[in-house]
């Protein structure tokens, strides 16, 4: 059961009374179900995201547009239909007034989960990775709105840093310039993706989930608009080999050139196409990964 907290946001019991009593909750994306894994791995790799939350004390609340209404906490079933119904929208803050004034069903990227998150006064978001800046920017002018989204909602997203085969440096530096710290757990280097390292560093390295609540609560207590990243590296057993990762992302990345894919279009080709040229492997390492930010994440929620 949801109750309408105003025309537009739907908040389920379960996360209702969990933001009421002070309770952990965690965010959790839904494009993840409908455009990050083919069925029936996305609803799988949902449902294990909600569980690892719940294994550390906190209550995950995962967020989608469903008929034209914001959803923050989902059913088993509207988990299954964002994974198996065709034509889910890819849903981020700019497609959220149209989404709702047509009454359609959208999953959440980043920034459109960000957005929905802080309407419902929930502080800690868990995801895969960002989007930033594309590669080739500098004539496409293609950056993704998780940047901007950081820069002024206040709300941080625990993540695997950027996926490797976006432009890593001026990723970092439009987060530097939007004023968003870089959050390193347990690490000095910016982690990208399905890999440890990206050879780029952190603003500052955390080593528990407390000492980042403490960053988390000073930033709210100095009122500094905007979120931040946490960036927790996969583990170590899950990491892609570098080398491997970067010839498979070359073939993707003239793959896409060569089809034409441009816009949101190209991450999910991207992550369609290092499936197929990796034979799985890096959907596992995907899930994986994932998964562990859910479990930081819900230890950070609880530590504020």
């Amino acid at each position: 059961m949801s109750e309408r907290v105003n025309q537009y946001l739907l908040i389920s019991q379960e996360v209702r009374d969990a933001l009421a009593s002070g309770e952990p909750v965690v965010a959790l994306e839904s494009t993840i179900i409908s455009h990050g894994f083919p069925y029936p791995s996305n609803v799988q790799c949902a449902l294990m995201c909600e569980r690892v939350a719940r294994e550390e004390g906190a209550v995950p609340a995962t967020v989608a547009v469903l008929g034209g209404r914001l959803h923050v906490g989902l059913s088993r079933e509207q988990i299954e239909h964002l994974a198996t119904a065709e034509g889910i929208a890819k849903v981020s803050r700019r497609d959220l007034g149209v989404m709702v004034a047509r009454g359609a069903d959208g999953a959440t990227t980043v920034a459109g989960t960000m957005a929905i998150a802080a309407m419902a006064g929930i502080r800690v978001f868990a995801t895969g990775g960002i989007g930033g800046v594309h590669r080739g920017a500098q004539q496409t002018f293609d950056i993704s709105a998780d940047l901007l989204e950081l820069a002024r909602t206040q709300v941080a997203v625990v993540c695997a840093g950027a996926k490797s085969v976006l432009d890593l440096p001026l990723t970092l530096e439009v987060l530097e310039t939007h004023g968003v710290p870089v959050i390193g757990y347990r690490t000095d280097e910016f982690p990208s993706f399905y890999t440890r390292g990206s050879g780029l560093g952190v603003d500052v390295r955390c080593e528990s989930p407390e000492e980042i609540a403490d960053v988390l609560r000073a930033r709210d207590r100095l009122e500094l608009r905007g979120g931040e990243v946490v960036a927790n590296p996969i583990a170590p057993e899950h990491e892609i080999d570098p080398a491997t990762l970067d010839g498979w992302t070359r073939r993707a990345l003239a793959d896409a050139d060569e089809a034409g894919v441009r816009g949101k279009a190209v991450t999910p080709f991207l992550l369609a196409r290092l499936h197929g040229l990796s034979a799985g492997a890096t959907e596992e390492a995907n899930k994986q990964l994932v998964w562990s930010n859910a479990r930081l994440a819900a230890r950070i929620a609880g530590a504020l």
